[in-house]
């Protein structure tokens, strides 16, 4: 029996919605503070995070799996448009150059898990990523072009969902596919705990690039007090 699944994940994660969007890094994100080490890391650690979602994806869906094929949405996926901007970040040899963070590796385990036990969960991790990415994508795309100096969309190929003409009318259809899946209200509480935990390995994510984050900016701030005082300043 369907149940009425996407409005009980938008309300069911709201908390964790407005927590993420307080982590010190994606506040500075949002108010242009974007630093260009930090920012690669985040979609090196993304390229991860997309390419066992995707993986698992698409061995559920060529297994007709009833939960998991009615959202298989192949526009969705982000594993191309990720190892473009890798590219653009880190060169032809982007492969050898990038490694996975302590927090993202915790991440892809759990997407690993779930998809091999409880697959149905895995939507939750599946509307937490892609939803989020396709609602909130243009607006951090701008912040990150203007704030990195990007030139066009080099280095942000990650924003852009080419084969989805409009989103609005997109996610429309993404929302009733959700409502119905063959799943019971159960099954519906286990999706949005596990959407919640999703947003938890998100922060996790976001808090370790936070500690890089801090690090570069008190550097910069260093230097420029370091080159007042050999300047001739006297502030400290």
């Amino acid at each position: 029996m369907a149940v009425a699944l996407a409005g009980q994940l938008r309300e069911g994660t709201k908390k964790s919605h407005t927590m993420a969007e307080n982590t010190g890094f994606v506040a500075c994100f949002l108010k242009g503070v974007v630093e260009k080490k930090s920012y690669r890391k985040l979609i090196s650690d993304l390229y991860f995070v997309y390419q066992a979602m995707e993986e698992e994806i698409e061995r559920l869906v060529k297994e007709e799996h009833p939960v998991i094929k009615p959202i298989g949405f192949k526009s969705l996926f982000r594993t191309e448009t990720l190892e473009n901007d890798l590219k653009f970040y880190f060169g032809d040899d982007w492969k050898n150059e990038i490694n996975i963070s302590k927090s993202a590796e915790e991440y892809v385990k759990r997407i690993h898990l779930v998809a091999q036990t409880s697959p149905e969960l895995l939507v939750g991790h599946h509307y937490t990523r892609y939803i989020g990415d396709l609602s909130g994508g243009q607006i951090l795309k701008k912040i990150a072009k203007k704030a990195l100096n990007l030139d066009g969309n080099n280095g942000l190929n990650f924003y852009e969902f080419k084969n989805i003409g409009d989103e609005k009318k997109f996610k429309e259809e993404y929302s009733k596919t959700l409502n119905q899946l063959p799943i019971n209200q159960t099954i519906a509480d286990e999706i949005i705990d596990e959407a919640n935990k999703a947003f938890t390995y998100n922060m996790k994510m976001f808090k370790e690039l936070e500690g890089n984050l801090i690090g570069v900016l008190g550097k910069i701030v260093f230097n420029y007090l370091t080159k007042k005082v050999r300047k001739g300043s006297t502030e400290t």
